[in-house]
């Protein structure tokens, strides 16, 4: 009989998506737990929103990649969520941590 290859170029796009989805969920639940363990100070010392604010966007933007899929119906809500996880990832985050630490000079 004819048997589908496990690995074929025709699910490509689904590996594709697969690990996209995974991936950048992950960051996320990374950026959620990493702005709930920061001090509340120090989102004000970075002059950023609020600790419940970044919370809520990076809670809100996991919970959007979690629901929907890059590939799917709902992608522009995973776009959406996938830009909140990454503005926290690549400009509160690196503030953050330079004002707990200090300089690195």
């Amino acid at each position: 009989m004819f048997q589908i290859p496990i690995f074929s170029i025709w699910y490509l796009d689904t590996v594709v998506y697969f690990v996209f989805d995974l991936g950048f969920s992950i960051l996320g639940l990374f950026a959620f737990f990493h702005a709930l363990t920061q001090r509340v100070d120090a989102y004000t010392a970075i002059e950023r929103m609020t600790k419940p604010a970044w919370l809520g966007i990076t809670g809100g933007g996991t919970a959007a990649m979690l629901l929907f899929s890059p590939g799917g119906v709902g992608s522009i809500f995973w776009l959406a969520g996938l830009i909140a996880v990454l503005v926290y990832m690549v400009d509160v985050r690196p503030k953050l941590i330079e004002v707990q630490r200090g300089p690195r000079w």
